[in-house]
């Protein structure tokens, strides 16, 4: 089930690396880097379960903090931008 679960996360995470090489806009490519963190919380929660480790979800819950600040911080600069 994992396995499935990692096939998964990967199809995911090289189409949100797609999107963040050739997204024709900064909002667009935000939006991709936002979308692979997620990606990789992901597989690292599932690593976390498959292994039943609780550290994953610490660096899981610390990482998702960051990304939201990050998100926030490039949201204000794109708005800033004007694009």
């Amino acid at each position: 089930m994992t396995i499935a679960a990692y096939c998964i996360l990967s199809v995911a995470a090289v189409i949100f690396m797609i999107r963040l090489l050739l997204g024709p806009s900064v909002p667009d490519r935000v939006i991709a880097l936002d979308g692979l963190l997620i990606t990789v919380m992901c597989g690292v929660l599932v690593a976390a379960a498959e292994q039943r480790s609780a550290i994953g979800l610490d660096t899981v819950l610390v990482v998702a903090l960051l990304g939201f600040i990050a998100t926030g911080v490039l949201a204000r600069y794109v708005e800033q931008r004007g694009g």
